[in-house]
């Protein structure tokens, strides 16, 4: 008699890589991320002059090198979970992490020379879509890298698929969010 797989009870989940609870956290944190790109769009078009005099504040090139900083690490994180050698899996993860690191320094550069300049939240709209979206998703970077420390401390296989399903999101939010707000006019 052929014996059936059992299934752990999650349906389309269970087909995806590591811990079906972290999708279920990804799937929540990409709607409300989605939310934050609604509310971003929606005062575009009621105020496209300021958004537009606002977004000539902002310097690209910071958000170009993070995105560049957070592909690499997504690459990363892609090889170690493929990599066969825990200590690989380790190293690799530790440069995701150190990548992780060299986001939030540039991330914190940017801001300081926002605030060198007299802008922050409440300076209108724009700054204050800017900083909340950028802001949740630099916390999204500090969550992601204590996961990925995690996975250096557990390297099995089902930990590091869980730990760099969560860092592929925090990846895929910034390369939605990079050119929606420092790109499109």
């Amino acid at each position: 008699m052929e014996q059936v797989e059992e299934s752990g009870g999650w349906g389309a989940l269970d087909d995806l890589p590591g811990n079906p609870m972290m999708w279920i956290l990804i799937i929540s944190e990409l709607l409300v991320f989605g939310a934050f790109f609604l509310s971003f769009g929606v005062s575009r078009m009621l105020d496209p002059v300021g958004f537009g005099q606002s977004q000539a504040l902002l310097d690209g090139v910071y958000g170009g090198v993070n995105t560049i900083v957070l592909i690499t690490s997504g690459f990363l994180c892609a090889v170690a979970v493929e990599t066969k050698s825990i200590q690989r899996a380790r190293g690799l993860l530790a440069g995701a992490i150190a990548l992780g690191g060299v986001f939030g320094v540039i991330k914190m550069i940017e801001y300081g020379d926002k605030f060198d300049h007299g802008i922050g939240i409440e300076t209108d709209t724009f700054f204050t879509l800017f900083f909340l979206m950028t802001g949740f998703h630099f916390l999204h970077v500090i969550f992601g890298m204590i996961l990925l420390g995690i996975g250096i401390w557990k390297p099995r296989r089902d930990v590091l698929e869980t730990v760099c399903a969560f860092w592929h999101m925090v990846d895929l939010i910034w390369v939605l969010l990079y050119p929606l707000v420092y790109l499109a006019r």
